[in-house]
Parts: structure tokens; C-alpha cells; sequence
């Protein structure tokens, strides 16, 4: 009876692809000059070399954590429980916060392609640190078989850069 009311499953999610948070050129890792990102101590994925300073949402679902007094990396995550560490150039944690605007807060939904910070590419030059902003996939995510990265030099909004694919 009322089998109109019984609420639907949502479908399993085997993988899912990810845009570029940033518009610029997608680099490996191993670019990055920080070994815990080159490395691939914390994870995988790719890094972008900025073209301007705006990070976007690369998919929807919810924000997990932004770094509250530098403001420099954020962690954003998918409706599958997978989240995604973007960080924007490499120790701008020293700026305190200086050049960046956040425009969410922990706990907020977030749709593909919205805006989650701006950022002063020509303060963190000047303060002498590197742009290029690693988007990677934290180790110890149990839910995930493997991270592919797709072939893009070119890093757009609207093009997948990353394909995380999720255990069955």
C-alpha cells in the first residue's frame, strides 16, 4: 500500500569524474615543490598552475573544512563520502590569510561550479611563495579502490581532470 511514499535508493556510485577547480595548466604532482605533495605522502591527484584566482567547485556536495585563520586550503566533499583537499600554493599558510577570500564555511552545500574562494595570485608571488595549488584525494579514504588522472594539460572548469573510482 502507498508504494508511492516508499523513498528510492539512491543508485550506487561506482566512479565519479572531477572538473578543474581552477583555470590554468594541470601539472603532475611530483611539480609541486613540497615533498608531501610531490611525493604523494597525502594523496593523489594533480596540480594546477593558476591562471587566475578563483577556485571553483569541481562537484557538488558539501564543505568539510576550510582552513579558518590562513584561509589557504579548503576540503570539500562528494555526495559518495569521498573528499578532496584543494590548497592554494605552497606554504601560504605563512600569508595568515593575507590575499584570501573564502566564500563558504564548513557545513555548507555546494553546487558544481560555484564559487568557494578568491585568491591574489600577485600577493603570494610577491610574498615569494609558489602558486601552483595541488587538488588531491587524502589518503586513507577506505571507500576508494583508485584515483585516475586524466589526460589535460589545459585546466578549465568545464573539463575533467581527475576520475575517482570508488570500491564496490
Amino acid at each position: 500500500m502507498f508504494k508511492w511514499l516508499k523513498k528510492k535508493a539512491a543508485p550506487r556510485i561506482e566512479e565519479f569524474d572531477m572538473v578543474a577547480p581552477i583555470k590554468g595548466k594541470v601539472v603532475s604532482l611530483e611539480e609541486v615543490p613540497d615533498p608531501a605533495f610531490s611525493t604523494k605522502a597525502m594523496g593523489d591527484g594533480i596540480a594546477i598552475q593558476p591562471s587566475e584566482g578563483r577556485v571553483t567547485a569541481p562537484f557538488a556536495g558539501k564543505v568539510a573544512h576550510v582552513m579558518e585563520k590562513s584561509k589557504h586550503a579548503l576540503i570539500i566533499e562528494h555526495e559518495s563520502g569521498v573528499q578532496v583537499l584543494i590548497h592554494v600554493g605552497i606554504n601560504t599558510v605563512s600569508l595568515k590569510g593575507q590575499g584570501f577570500n573564502p566564500h563558504v564555511q564548513v557545513g555548507d552545500s555546494i553546487k558544481a561550479g560555484q564559487l568557494l574562494m578568491e585568491f591574489d595570485l600577485d600577493a603570494i608571488q610577491q610574498g615569494g611563495l609558489p602558486v601552483i595549488t595541488p587538488v588531491i584525494v587524502p589518503d586513507g579514504q577506505d571507500m576508494i579502490s583508485h584515483v585516475e588522472i586524466l589526460d589535460h594539460s589545459s585546466a578549465s572548469p568545464d573539463v575533467p581532470v581527475l576520475r575517482v573510482h570508488l570500491k564496490a
